[in-house]
C-alpha cells in the first residue's frame, strides 16, 4: 500500500467463522490488512468472527465487494434426512433442501486519524 494514501475509513465486518479463511486470504491478496477480533453474539445466529480493516475511501467499495463475494449471504444446497413416519418414499435417503448461509454485518466508520507506530 502507498504510504501516502491515508486510511480514512474503518470497517468492522462480522462474518461466519466458516468464511474467515477464504475471505481474509482474498482481502490480503488485494492488499488489505486485516485484524481479527474475538467476538461473540447473535448477529448471524452462528459462530462468528469480527474483522477490522482500515481502508482508503477510494478502495472502500473494493473491500466491500470482496466481503460480499466471499462471506456474503448466499443459497446452498444441503441434504437432510426425512423424519421417520413422514410417509416419504425416499426414507433412508437425504432430501435436497436449499438453505441460506453466510452473511456480513458491516459497520463503516470515518476515521479522524490513523497512525502506525
Amino acid at each position: 500500500m502507498d504510504e501516502n494514501m491515508a486510511l480514512d475509513r474503518l470497517l468492522l465486518a462480522v462474518i461466519r467463522k466458516d468464511d474467515y479463511d477464504e475471505t481474509v486470504y482474498q482481502l490480503n491478496t488485494h492488499g488489505f490488512f486485516v485484524t481479527r477480533l474475538s467476538s461473540s453474539g447473535g448477529f448471524l445466529k452462528k459462530e462468528n468472527v469480527t474483522l477490522m480493516l482500515g481502508v482508503n475511501a477510494e478502495r472502500l467499495e473494493e473491500a466491500v465487494e470482496i466481503l460480499k463475494t466471499f462471506a456474503g449471504r448466499r443459497r446452498s444446497q444441503t441434504y437432510v434426512m426425512p423424519t421417520p413416519g413422514g410417509g416419504n418414499v425416499y426414507a433412508g435417503h437425504g432430501v435436497p433442501v436449499e438453505v441460506d448461509m453466510g452473511g456480513v454485518t458491516l459497520f463503516t466508520l470515518k476515521l479522524d486519524g490513523f497512525q502506525k507506530l
